[in-house]
């Protein structure tokens, strides 16, 4: 019989492997893109391109699905949105302009709106299935 302390730290695991995984497609993705595209005008985009944020997001999908299957909802999302603010903290800190705190506020929040609703959604399929 457990004695009830398996759970807690199997979603903290999952939770630590899903921010390494995060940081790690972060990496893959984008972390090696840091130059601007000049446009014939002479405006500037990037350094990214949408096909990188699409894999980038895409790549995330399967561990996401993982642990929400597996009712780690929290795990997902914490685990998830931490990494990837982690990851873009590092990699524009950087920025002279400071701004790039702003550009971290957005990635966390809009991962963990993301993965809080793919979570959710994936949990109650499984758990009616």
């Amino acid at each position: 019989m457990s004695n009830g302390t398996h759970r807690p730290v199997s979603e903290l695991t999952a939770t630590l492997v899903l921010a390494a995984v995060a940081m790690g497609a972060w990496a893959a993705w984008l972390g090696w893109d840091q130059h601007r595209d000049v446009q014939p005008d002479g405006s500037t985009t990037g350094p990214y391109q949408a096909w990188q944020v699409i894999g980038l997001g895409l790549t995330l999908l399967a561990p996401v699905y993982w642990a929400a299957s597996r009712q780690y909802v929290m795990a997902a999302v914490l685990g998830t949105s931490a990494g990837l603010g982690a990851a873009s903290l590092l990699d524009w800190s950087d920025d002279g302009s400071g701004l790039y705190v702003t550009g971290v506020g957005m990635v966390t929040v809009g991962s963990l709106l993301v993965t809080g609703a793919l979570s959710l959604a994936v949990s109650a399929w499984k758990r009616r299935a």
